[in-house]
C-alpha cells in the first residue's frame, strides 16, 4: 500500500493572508487553497510507483476539515484509489497531525506501506510531519529527497505479508554533496517540489463520483497555548556594565569597540589657535590630510 499524505493551505504570500488570534489560523478562503508544489510532486511519485507496481493501491490522506475534501477530489481525478480524511481543526498542531495520519495507516492499510510526504507545507514550513509520522509509526525515514528511482520489487527480505517496495534516492546533504540511498517499505519518504510534475487528471477522473472516506481521530485534539505569537529574535548579548569613575571614562569604554583607551585621548584645554593646530596635527596622524 502507497500512502501520500496531502496538506490542504492558503496559497497565497504570507502578506496576504488573514492573520489568526493568538496561535491558530484561520481557515484558508476555498478559492485560494490547494497543496503545495511538494504535496503536488509525492502524489505523482506515488503514482508512479502505483504503475511500476501494478498490485499496489494509492490512498491519499489528509487532516483537516470539510473544504478539504477538495485535495482529496483532485487526488481520485488523477488516479488514486482511495481517499480518506481525518476530521480536525484546520490549525491542529503538527504533531497531532502526524498522530492522526499514523494512527489511520496503522489500522486501515496492511504492515508494508510506503508513506510519501511533501517536503514541506506553505503554511508553516517546518517539514516536521513526515518525521513525526515515521516516528508514530517506527519506520525508516529518509527526508527532503531530490531524486528517486523507482525498482522492482524485492522478494528478498520480504515478510509473509508480501514483497517490499524498493526505491533509490538522491539527498541533499552540506556543501552541495548527495547522498544515495535504498530505501525498502516500511519506510516515511518526503520529496521536494521540484522533483516531479503531477500529471493532469483525464475527462474520465474528472467525472468520477467516488466518495471519500471520513474518519474520527483516534486520539484526542491538542488544543495550542493561548498568546500572541511573535517573530523569532536570538537572545540579546550579555555585557558587562562599563567601569570608570566619571560618565566621560564609562562612555569611552562603551565606544571603545576593543581598541585602545588611548586612542581617545584626554580633554585637554587650548587656546583657539592652538586647538585649531592639535586637530589638525591628528587629522595628518589619522591619514586624513597630508602632514
Amino acid at each position: 500500500m502507497i500512502a501520500v499524505c496531502l496538506k490542504w493551505v492558503d496559497q497565497r504570500p504570507a502578506g496576504q493572508r488573514p492573520e489568526g488570534i493568538g496561535t491558530s489560523q484561520p481557515e484558508p478562503d476555498s478559492r485560494f487553497a490547494g497543496v503545495s508544489a511538494a504535496d503536488r510532486a509525492a502524489l505523482e511519485w506515488a503514482l508512479r510507483c502505483r504503475d511500476a507496481w501494478p498490485d499496489e493501491t494509492v490512498v491519499a490522506l489528509t487532516v483537516g476539515p470539510p473544504a478539504a475534501d477538495a485535495v482529496l477530489r483532485d487526488a481520485l481525478a488523477v488516479g488514486a484509489s482511495r481517499a480518506v480524511r481525518i476530521e480536525a481543526a484546520f490549525s491542529a498542531p503538527s504533531r497531532f497531525v502526524a498522530r492522526c495520519l499514523a494512527a489511520e495507516i496503522r489500522t486501515r492499510l496492511d504492515a508494508q506501506n510506503l508513506v510519501i510526504c511533501g517536503d514541506y507545507s506553505l503554511d508553516r514550513g517546518t517539514g516536521s510531519v513526515p518525521a513525526f509520522v515515521a516516528a508514530e509509526l517506527g519506520y525508516a525515514q529518509a527526508l527532503g529527497l531530490v531524486g528517486l528511482t523507482i525498482r522492482s520489487p524485492d522478494n528478498h527480505g520480504a515478510d509473509e505479508q508480501g514483497a517490499s517496495m524498493a526505491i533509490e534516492a538522491l539527498r541533499r546533504v552540506d556543501g552541495g554533496r548527495r547522498d544515495r540511498l535504498a530505501i525498502h517499505s516500511p519506510a516515511v519518504i518526503s520529496v521536494e517540489g521540484s522533483t516531479a510534475l503531477l500529471r493532469r487528471a483525464p475527462l474520465r477522473g474528472l467525472l468520477d463520483v467516488r466518495s471519500i472516506e471520513v474518519a474520527t481521530p483516534a486520539i484526542a485534539p491538542e488544543h495550542p497555548t493561548t498568546g500572541t505569537t511573535r517573530p523569532y529574535r536570538p537572545r540579546p548579548r550579555m555585557l558587562p556594565a562599563p567601569i570608570g569613575p566619571t560618565a566621560l571614562d564609562r562612555v569611552k569604554v562603551l565606544t571603545a569597540s576593543g581598541t585602545a583607551a588611548a586612542v581617545h585621548g584626554d580633554p585637554i584645554t587650548l587656546d583657539p589657535q592652538a586647538a585649531a593646530d592639535r586637530i589638525l596635527d591628528a587629522l595628518a596622524q589619522w591619514s586624513y590630510l597630508q602632514p
